[in-house]
């Protein structure tokens, strides 16, 4: 089975949060309510040079990903 790309990630331990889960590499979680970014990936100083720009791109696409399925709720 092949995993999408984000998931919704919920916690009632944390009522305000909203939680993308990227599970492709680099994988992460980030909560929307605050953008506050937890990578689950270990990188050497080479590697984060290269993942700023590509980060940046990565939590655009989790907002518009979080946007598209609020508006699928909507529906």
């Amino acid at each position: 089975m092949e995993l999408p790309k984000f998931l919704l990630g919920d916690n009632t331990d944390y009522p305000n949060a909203i939680f993308i889960v990227h599970t492709d590499y680099p994988r992460f979680v980030i909560n929307l309510e605050n953008d506050e970014v937890e990578w689950l990936e270990e990188f050497s100083k080479e590697d984060e040079k290269e993942l700023e720009t590509e980060a940046e791109n990565l939590i655009e696409a989790a907002t518009a990903f979080y946007d598209r399925e609020v508006s699928r709720y909507e529906e």
